[in-house]
């Protein structure tokens, strides 16, 4: 008899395995908060190391900057889309080995720029080779990048931000991916490149198929299509994953309000009672991000004020009972966060009370004394 879940049983389960629920207790490893996420979105350093310590009692972000930098149990480098993210040092021959299997489209790039299969697979080689012990800034990269392969790496074809950046790196992300490259400290206002300590990649149906149960467990019920959206997969592409994964017997199928999903097989106990309470997410928390059907994590007017063009993450959100029920925008000065928060609806005594909590901290974690205001947000997405 197939299981029938409710988008609270859902929610729930999910905001209790994602550490929102209760904190992880004060000293749990930051690699095993990172790894109940399964990945922390790290474009914007502070936004992760909020995402991991408002899961982790009574830490800070130099909690995971240690993790990052000096045992080194996470690691700084492309993850699930391509993007930057915080992974568990431990967990990457699961990823790299998943990661690189994940069809790609056609290159973006116009043929003039593109390399060939060949030219890649050198510049991976080399970027590995020249940060194998070694922490570059990207200007010292390319020139050994350029010195390990040909002055055509290093040409200026690639459209950037403020001119043209050199052909090699239209494959960082894949160099982060096969474990050639990750973050290293920054070295003043430059950031820095060292390679992640060696490992041997599992077998890409194994990596995949285990991918798919701790997506699962972390964000379950879902679909095909939700798995693909999170990984920039292709949709038919996912769908044959999950068949196949099922055919082995590692998921089953659900009825999440009334239409079919999947859940880790076995995996069927959802808590009874609903979700409650006030948190504070940052800039793509993968709560906001991977929890679906997106119309369900962002009811109502949360659905035009908190995404933007249908893209979850790019603000800060509010969530008041396990949904997103408004936005937040901090902004530091010296010593001093000013923390405004825009609420989509009123908010119960209770519930400012729990706002005012959320507040002090993200203080905590930041470092800061933390000041709430509660009113619009004018910062735009992303800002």
């Amino acid at each position: 008899m197939t299981s029938r879940i409710t988008w609270d049983e859902a929610s729930a389960r999910r905001y209790e395995r994602q550490l929102l629920r209760t904190p992880a207790p004060s000293g749990t490893p930051v690699a095993e908060v990172v790894g109940a996420l399964l990945a922390a979105h790290a474009q914007v350093l502070s936004a992760a190391e909020l995402s991991v310590c408002l899961r982790l009692d009574g830490s800070t972000r130099q909690d995971v900057r240690a993790a990052l930098w000096d045992d080194r149990s996470l690691v700084k480098t492309y993850g699930p889309r391509g993007t930057i993210h915080l992974l568990a040092a431990a967990e990457l021959p699961l990823w790299s080995a998943a990661l690189t299997a994940v069809p790609t489209g056609p290159s973006p790039h116009p043929a003039d720029v593109r390399m060939t299969p060949e030219q890649e697979d050198r510049v991976v080689a080399a970027i590995g080779d020249a940060l194998d012990g070694r922490q570059l800034t990207i200007d010292e990269l390319t020139e050994a990048v350029v010195a390990r392969t040909g002055p055509w790496a290093g040409d200026l074809v690639m459209e950037a931000f403020q001119g043209k950046w050199p052909r090699w790196r239209q494959v960082m992300h894949r160099a982060g991916q096969e474990g050639a490259l990750c973050f290293a400290p920054n070295r003043g206002r430059k950031a820095t490149y060292t390679r992640p300590p060696h490992f041997a990649p599992l077998p890409a149906d194994e990596a995949l198929a285990t991918l798919v149960r701790h997506y699962l467990h972390a964000y379950g019920p879902a679909t095909p299509q939700y798995f693909a959206k999170w990984a920039a997969a292709p949709r038919s592409w996912a769908a044959d994953l999950f068949a196949s994964v099922a055919s082995s017997g590692g998921i089953e199928e659900v009825d999440f309000e009334g239409a079919p999903a999947w859940v880790v097989a076995g995996d069927t106990e959802f808590p009874s009672e609903a979700v409650r309470g006030v948190r504070l997410l940052p800039y793509f928390d993968s709560y906001a991000i991977a929890a679906q059907p997106r119309e369900w994590m962002f009811p109502g007017a949360a659905y035009e004020r908190a995404l933007a063009g249908g893209q979850a993450g790019n603000f800060p959100v509010l969530l008041v009972d396990g949904v997103v029920a408004g936005v937040w925008h901090q902004r530091r000065q010296g010593k001093r966060t000013t923390v405004t928060v825009e609420p989509l609806g009123r908010l119960t005594t209770a519930q400012q009370r729990e706002l005012g909590e959320q507040v002090e901290r993200v203080g905590e974690v930041l470092e800061a004394r933390p000041e709430l205001v509660v009113g619009k947000v004018t910062a735009g997405a992303h800002a």
